[in-house]
């Protein structure tokens, strides 16, 4: 057996590391010790201190900016099915633990001792993305013991974004068990959902918002209520499920827009349910203008800040879909407002939210909070694994 390769990194660089993180950055590597750019893509390597401490054993992306994600403390450790199946196994666990029915988040990445990797279960379906090169190129292995463990019908590729090209991956849809599907199905909080798998977001559903679409249900009872960005109707057939007077969803995809009134027949809920199809900002507005009021607006956008530097830009954006959505609501009523980027923090985006109802005259009650669901364990070491909030508030007119 081949010695792995080993890098270096740069002195007081292991700190972060020896603390629990998981990720190690190209800059924080020593290359005139052991240089980047002629290791290959995915080989396993040992982490060493400054000194020649060994740290751990990693998956290398030496194209990347994190060039190298630590899978193991034991710098002995080989990337096995057995070493996949003892992770999987230990995912599965948790996730039977926390829920009754199939449908869940079963691998999260680093929070699951699997950098890189995500594979939603939708009942005997597995959707699985490879977010590294790394990752990727254990793709046969990953799968096989996958089937080992779930035997599911079907194990399908979804990589499809586009941070893939950084590391010079394609991006693809493909079936790695059983035939290619063009829809998944799921159950959530009781309610039960069709999504789309090939034109579909990310692995066609959401499960994160899970715990916060629950916690929505007491304030959509008798409720008129606008889910804004609101894909295949997650928030919006859950609130008319709990018993809404009428929900309207609004999304630019005439697909996802589809996918909502599907769901809505198959829950029972169609008469309750309307949409409007086309640019959120542009539909609130015209919302506005027509003079229409809600008793809850829930706010899902897409991440506005993916990067650091987008910061700013994002920021105005986040600022103002809070406003119209704050304008949308009734004196009294809710706005459950949520951001999905891990550069946006909770407290800032309640910053937003406060500021943007101050802009208007509006005092708020903050009534709750809820972050990713527990199918998306948060590593305490890692603050990059614990991305999603949602804040719930009360919106009165100043007085």
């Amino acid at each position: 057996m081949t010695e792995p390769t080993v890098i270096r990194l740069r002195k007081n660089e292991e700190r972060r590391l020896k603390a629990g993180h998981l990720w190690v950055y190209a800059n924080e590597i020593d290359t005139r010790q052991t240089p980047l750019k002629d290791l290959p893509v995915g080989a396993a390597c040992v982490v060493e201190d400054s000194r020649g401490k060994p740290l751990g054993r990693a998956l290398l992306s030496p194209h990347s900016l994190i060039a190298a994600r630590l899978y193991s403390r034991d710098v002995k450790q080989e990337l096995s099915r057995s070493f996949f199946k003892k992770r999987i196994e230990q995912a599965l666990s948790l996730r039977e633990t926390l829920f009754d029915s199939p449908c869940y988040r079963l691998i999260f990445g680093e929070a699951d001792g699997l950098p890189g990797l995500v594979v939603d279960r939708f009942h005997d379906v597995l959707v699985v993305q490879t977010g590294s090169g790394a990752m990727e190129s254990h793709l046969d292995v990953i799968v096989s013991a996958l089937d080992a463990v779930l035997n599911p019908s079907h194990i399908i590729a979804k990589n499809e974004a586009a941070a893939r090209e950084i590391e010079g991956m394609e991006r693809y849809t493909r079936a790695l068990k059983g035939e290619l599907l063009d829809e998944i199905s799921l159950t959530e909080n009781g309610a039960h959902f069709t999504a789309p798998l090939a034109e579909g977001q990310k692995t066609g559903w959401f499960y994160d918002h899970r715990a916060a679409r629950q916690k929505m249900a007491a304030l959509a009872k008798g409720a008129r209520v606008l889910d804004v960005f609101s894909y295949c109707g997650g928030w919006g057939v859950q609130a008319a499920l709990a018993g809404a007077e009428s929900v309207t969803c609004v999304d630019a995809s005439e697909t996802a827009i589809g996918y909502v009134h599907r769901n809505a027949e198959l829950n029972g809920v169609g008469d309750k349910v309307g949409s409007i199809q086309g640019d959120a900002f542009a539909a609130m507005k015209q919302l506005i203008a027509d003079g229409e009021k809600y008793d809850l607006v829930v706010l899902d956008p897409p991440a506005f800040v993916k990067r650091k530097k987008d910061f700013k830009n994002g920021l105005a954006g986040y600022h103002a879909i809070n406003e119209l959505a704050m304008r949308l609501v009734k004196p009294g009523g809710y706005l459950i407002s949520a951001s999905c980027s891990m550069h946006m923090p909770a407290d800032r985006l309640l910053d937003v939210v406060q500021s943007s109802a101050r802009h208007i005259d509006r005092s708020l009650q903050v009534i709750g909070y809820e972050g990713q669901g527990p199918d998306h364990p948060v590593h305490p070491a890692i603050p990059e694994t614990s991305y999603l909030k949602s804040w719930f508030c009360r919106v009165n007119f100043s007085q």
